[in-house]
């Protein structure tokens, strides 16, 4: 089960408060999640004692975001593991919460596979238990330090594309501390060329129909003083037109083996803009989300989440009556069409930026070859 307790937070940084943390309290092992469904409003942590809270809290949002979804699967089967509860069957739970982050499934399988391989060796359920906790905790580590070098790496590359400064950022979702071990993807690139002295507006969408711009990416931005805008998704193009936007920077939950990118509903109309326009549109994700087993966009699942989150409006401590506890918009019964992700083909990626490097042009021959060094894009 999950209980909920409120944190202050009015002066704290996002790195005060963890969007996800291991505890070992008297009375057992727990996982604690900032809940992000509350942000901006509130800092409400959730602490899962048990698998299926866990599950319940990635279907709800309450933890997202692709580096940190596969941290909190791979905790989650540590969890599982060593609160006794049946392992293959959390494991088995937590990787189909979400069909489209494939880092969900890549960490669980990760704690998994360290679980079945000391329960083998040693027979022993609680040095299992051990070893599928130091996986999460490696993962957990590991995450933080590629966050650290896309960030190197995009900052690079866009001083590389773009030698006059003063970059001018689009994003799109959220991509920062709220969905990483470290400091996130996409908005850790920004961040970079803030703390550089080098960005000179940070553009928002706002991101529908869950806000996580709005809700997410501005509350990070705000917290460490960066130069920003919040947008409507539709008003992305009148940016562009205005020759306002010197790149776009997003995220991804899934990048298939050809290079095309699942990401947030609305990615792939940037991405069109963007080629449209002559920006460079860029997607940074550590080498985990690049599924070779996918073989192109086409083959990618795409979730489609519940329509009253388009039907309705979510505002925390605020009465509600929609059948999603949210504030009705639309008239009753009125059907949406709300998938979570869409799917950029590679021709319209300029480059993907993880930690081993970056890949440009995006090529399946290019990301297959990550393990062994990528190449690096010219200026022109």
């Amino acid at each position: 089960m999950a209980d909920q307790y409120a944190q202050s937070g009015e002066d704290k940084r996002p790195t005060e408060i963890p969007a996800l943390r291991w505890e070992e309290p008297p009375e057992g092992p727990v996982l604690v999640l900032l809940d992000q469904t509350r942000l901006p409003a509130e800092e409400v942590e959730l602490v899962c004692t048990d698998p299926s809270a866990l599950v319940e809290a990635i279907r709800s949002l309450a933890v997202r975001g692709a580096p940190l979804l596969g941290i909190a699967g791979a905790y989650g089967v540590a969890l599982a593991a060593v609160r006794g509860f049946e392992v293959e069957q959390a494991a088995a739970a937590l990787a189909g919460a979400r069909p489209t982050a494939v880092n969900l499934a890549v960490g669980v399988r990760r704690a998994q596979a360290a679980h079945q391989e000391a329960l083998a060796r040693t027979g022993d359920s609680r040095q299992a238990a051990v070893a599928a906790l130091d996986a999460a905790r490696a993962l957990h580590e590991e995450d933080a330090e590629a966050s650290a070098r896309m960030a190197e790496h995009g900052l690079a590359l866009l001083d590389e594309l773009l030698p006059a400064g003063g970059h001018r950022v689009l994003t799109h979702c959220n991509s920062g501390s709220l969905v990483s071990g470290g400091e996130g993807t996409a908005f850790a690139v920004a961040l970079a060329g803030h703390r550089a002295g080098r960005l000179r507006r940070l553009w928002v969408d706002e991101t529908r129909p869950l806000l996580q711009g709005a809700r997410l990416t501005a509350y990070e931005a705000a917290r460490n003083d960066m130069p920003y805008t919040l947008l409507t998704d539709n008003a992305a193009g009148s940016l562009f037109a205005a020759g306002e936007v010197d790149a776009v920077l997003i995220g991804a939950d899934r990048i298939a083996a050809d290079g095309s990118v699942a990401n947030k509903v609305g990615s792939y109309p940037l991405a069109v803009l963007a080629r449209y326009h002559h920006v460079p549109f860029i997607v940074v994700a550590p080498v985990t989300t690049v599924d070779a087993q996918t073989p192109d966009g086409a083959s990618i699942e795409v979730e489609q989440r519940p329509g009253y989150e388009v039907t309705e409006v979510m505002a925390p401590q605020v009465p509600v009556s929609g059948a999603g506890g949210g504030i009705p918009v639309a008239p009753l019964g009125t059907q949406a069409y709300n998938p979570a992700f869409d799917v950029t083909p590679p021709e319209l990626v300029t480059a993907i930026v993880t930690e081993a490097g970056v890949v440009s042009p995006v090529t399946a021959e290019a990301l297959a070859g990550l393990g062994a060094g990528v190449r690096r894009p010219s200026a022109g």
